[in-house]
């Protein structure tokens, strides 16, 4: 009798275990950059859709595999990490009851470029030390240099104290 019942705990226990393997689901899948060579230690992040939180993040392989056992059904954000930079993300990956998911990430190759606007770039310019002219906005061009129309149009120019003294005694040595 005794031996009957420890056979059937042992029987109820294989079979808790059998459903409750074949509850969670598989995610797998393979990582390549740009060249089809895969990454290694990149970072797969899976989020729950329904409450955005983090649930767990698994590495990448020597062979850009990862693999999450133990995953219960439902919809999942699936988020591709290199190098602390976000390369991809799969916002509504579905996982069946004890099916394996395999989701691959292959990069596609992108050009570096720098768009450059032209436009009105002004830069505010307080009041000057001893002057009575107010402080203002002065139009600047893409080096950074006063506009020629903004110079005519306020009729100045802009020197030092030495270059004033130059140009005074080269003008007076002249006459």
């Amino acid at each position: 009798m005794l031996m009957k019942s420890i056979w059937i705990g042992f029987i109820g226990v294989m079979l808790f275990v059998a459903c409750a393997s074949a509850a969670s689901s598989l995610l797998q899948g393979i990582v390549k950059d740009a060249k089809g060579h895969p990454i290694q230690g990149a970072d797969i992040r899976i989020e729950a859709t329904n409450t955005d939180r983090l649930l767990t993040t698994v590495k990448t392989d020597v062979y850009g595999r990862y693999t999450l056992e133990g995953l219960m059904a439902g919809h999942y954000r699936v988020t591709l990490v290199v190098n602390g930079a976000v390369k991809a993300s799969i916002n509504n990956t579905t996982l069946k009851l004890g099916e394996s998911t395999q989701l691959n990430f292959e990069l596609k190759p992108t050009r570096a470029s720098v768009t450059v606007t032209k436009g009105k770039h002004w830069v505010w310019v307080p009041a000057f030390t001893g002057s009575r002219l107010p402080a203002r906005w002065v139009e600047v061009d893409g080096s950074g240099g006063w506009t020629a129309a903004d110079a005519l149009a306020n009729n100045m120019v802009r020197i030092s104290a030495e270059e004033l003294q130059r140009t005074v005694q080269s003008r007076s040595q002249g006459k």
